[in-house]
Parts: structure tokens; sequence; C-alpha cells
């Protein structure tokens, strides 16, 4: 290990963020998807159907990543694109009923993958992290 990073910021919160990543892609590892497949079925269950545009905003992805993404969550049955009525070249996504039915478990795994990540701190150490950790974040944009 090279001293001279180990206690920057930078460094800290890069290591943070794999060991949360692992234990958010093992949490999600049993359903055979990733915290993105997640990620995107919320915002379908959130805002209803919504154009992959606007899951891209959402989610501040790329157009490409979305499209890869419901690529696997079509798959597994769990959205479907059906043509936009109002604009025939785009699609609007929709959550299926057994992508509603999934989402509590997924939930509950993340849940699960949230308590490992703050484990090793106190109830208050936790919260005082998650304060934090907002302040850091970028401003609306």
């Amino acid at each position: 290990m090279l001293t001279r990073v180990v206690d920057l910021p930078t460094w800290l919160l890069s290591r943070a963020n794999a060991r949360a990543q692992e234990l958010l892609q093992r949490a999600f590892a049993p359903f055979e998807l990733r915290p993105v497949h997640y990620r995107t079925l919320a915002v379908l269950d959130e805002h209803g159907g919504v154009s992959q545009v606007e899951i891209g905003r959402h989610l501040d992805l790329d157009r490409k990543d979305v499209a890869v993404a419901l690529d696997n969550l079509s798959a597994h049955q769990l959205v479907r694109r059906e043509p936009d009525p109002a604009d025939g070249r785009r699609n609007i996504v929709n959550v299926t009923d057994a992508g509603r039915e999934l989402l509590p478990r997924l939930e509950e795994a993340l849940a699960a993958a949230q308590r490992d990540v703050v484990a090793p701190l106190s109830g208050e150490e936790g919260e005082r992290l998650v304060a934090l950790l907002r302040k850091l974040q970028p401003s609306a944009r």
C-alpha cells in the first residue's frame, strides 16, 4: 500500500465505494440482476411508463446503458417496451406484474446491503456518514 494515499479523502471514498458496490452486487446476484436493474425498476415504479430517454435522465445514465439494462430486464420479463402512441420512433417502458412483485424482494436485499455497508459504524456514525455524503453530492442540475 502506498502510504501517501491511505488518508486521502479520494482514496478512502474510492475504497469505501468499491466495498459498497461489492455488497450491492452480492445482494442482487441471487436475482441475476445488478444495481442498475433495481434502479431502473424503481424509476418505472415511481414514475409510471416513461421513455428510455427519461429513464436515462432519472438515473443519469447514457442511452446505451439504459438499453442494455432494459434488454436484461425484458429477458427476465420484468419490463415491457411498447411503442409510444404519440411518437412511433420511441418506446414507452412499463414494469410488468412480475417486476412489481419482485421489487419488494429487491428492496429487502438492498436494505440488507445498506446495513452491511454501515455495519462497522454505530447508528449515530452511520447517520452522520449519510449526512456528510449528502453534502459531498454535486448540486442538482
